[in-house]
C-alpha cells in the first residue's frame, strides 16, 4: 500500500472522529444476532438498523417465522432503512441457508474456528454481502476486518483512497494494514455513519463538508465518479429493456411458431383421418330389384253343391237315423 494511502486513511479518521461518535455493537448478541443485523446496517443509519432489527424481533414468533415470511411482508417492518426490500432479502436468504445447512439457527461454532476458516464458513451463507461477512467477523468472531459499505467506497474513492476499479469490486486494499486492529471496531462504525450519510444524501452540505476536509479536491473526484454511475446506469436500464424487448419478442414469436405447428397438425391429422376413413368403409351394396309377385293359380269350376253353398241357398237339415234297438231293453223269455 502506499504511504499516500495511509496518510489519507488516517487523515479520514482523525475528521470523523470530529463529526460522528463511534458505535459499539452489544456484547450479549450471538453470532447470528450480529449477522441479521449486518443485513439491516448495511447502507443504513445505526438508528434505523436498531429500529428493524428490534422490529423483527417483535413482529414474529421466532427466526423461523422470519424465515417462511415473505420478503414483502419481513420489508414492511423495515421501512426506516434506505432500502428495506434489499435488506429483507439478504435477512431471509440468510436464514434459509443456515437453517438448510445446519436445521437450527444456531452459529455459534464459527467461535470456536480459526478466522480463515471462519470467514469460509461465512462466505458459503447465501445471502451474505462482504459487508455483512466483514462485520460478524470484526463484531462476532473478533478478526481485524472493517465492513465497507456501497455510500463508504464512493466516499474512499472521492477523497482518493481507492480508485473507480477498486470501487467497482468493492475493495479497499491496504485498510486494514492502515488502521490497527484495537481501532477498527471504532473506525469501521465511523466509517459507515459517513457512508449511510452519502448513501442518502448525496449533496448533502454536511458530507461535502466533512469530505472536503479530508481531500479538498474531492469535488472533482465525486463530480466525474457520480457521472460515471449514472452513465452506467442509463447504460444498464437501455440494456434492460433491449433484453426485455427481446424477449417479448422471442415470446410472441415462440407462440406463433407453436400455433402454427398445431394448425399444421391438426390439418395433417384431419387428412390421415379422412383417408382412413375412405379406405375403412365397406362398398355400397348392389341395387337388387324386388322380385314380382307369385302368379296366382287359375281357379277350377266349382261343383254344384258349391256352387249352390255360394249362392246362399239353405241346405236341407240332415235327419239322422237312429236303430231301433238303441235304448230299449231285451225282453227276458218266459
Amino acid at each position: 500500500m502506499s504511504t499516500n494511502r495511509t496518510a489519507i486513511l488516517t487523515k479520514t479518521h482523525k475528521v470523523l472522529k470530529k463529526h460522528f461518535k463511534p458505535i459499539a455493537p452489544p456484547n450479549d448478541r450471538t453470532v447470528l444476532d450480529h449477522l441479521l443485523y449486518a443485513c439491516c446496517l448495511e447502507n443504513s443509519r445505526f438508528e434505523a438498523a436498531d429500529e428493524a432489527f428490534a422490529r423483527l424481533k417483535e413482529l414474529f414468533f421466532d427466526l423461523n417465522e422470519i424465515r417462511v415470511t415473505t420478503v414483502t411482508e419481513i420489508s414492511e417492518g423495515m421501512s426506516g432503512v434506505p432500502d428495506a426490500s434489499a435488506a429483507a432479502q439478504r435477512v431471509k436468504r440468510a436464514l434459509q441457508s443456515v437453517f438448510e445447512s445446519n436445521y437450527s439457527f444456531d452459529l455459534e461454532g464459527l467461535k470456536k474456528q480459526n478466522i480463515g476458516k471462519a470467514e469460509k464458513d461465512l462466505e458459503r451463507i447465501q445471502g451474505t454481502t462482504p459487508f455483512v461477512r466483514a462485520y460478524v467477523t470484526q463484531n462476532a468472531l473478533g478478526g481485524h476486518s472493517i465492513p465497507v459499505s456501497r455510500g463508504a467506497l464512493e466516499a474512499l474513492c472521492a477523497v482518493g483512497v481507492i480508485n473507480d476499479v477498486e470501487a467497482d469490486k468493492g475493495q479497499v486494499p491496504g485498510m486494514e494494514r492502515a488502521i490497527p486492529k484495537n481501532k477498527g471496531v471504532e473506525f469501521g462504525s465511523l466509517l459507515q455513519q459517513l457512508g449511510a450519510e452519502l448513501y442518502a444524501s448525496p449533496g448533502s452540505s454536511k458530507v461535502k463538508s466533512i469530505l472536503g476536509e479530508i481531500d479538498s479536491e474531492f469535488k472533482d473526484r465525486l463530480a466525474a465518479r457520480q457521472a460515471r454511475m449514472e452513465a452506467q446506469a442509463a447504460a444498464a436500464e437501455a440494456a434492460a429493456k433491449e433484453k426485455r424487448q427481446e424477449a417479448r419478442a422471442a415470446a410472441i414469436a415462440a407462440r406463433e411458431q407453436a400455433a402454427a405447428e398445431a394448425r399444421q397438425a391438426a390439418a395433417k391429422a384431419a387428412a390421415k383421418a379422412a383417408r382412413g376413413k375412405s379406405r375403412g368403409a365397406p362398398p355400397p351394396p348392389p341395387m337388387v330389384r324386388p322380385a314380382p309377385p307369385p302368379a296366382r293359380p287359375a281357379e277350377s269350376p266349382m261343383p254344384p253343391e258349391a256352387a249352390k253353398k255360394k249362392d246362399g241357398a239353405p241346405e236341407p237339415a240332415k235327419v239322422s237315423k237312429k236303430s231301433p234297438s238303441k235304448g230299449l231293453a231285451k225282453r227276458k223269455p218266459r
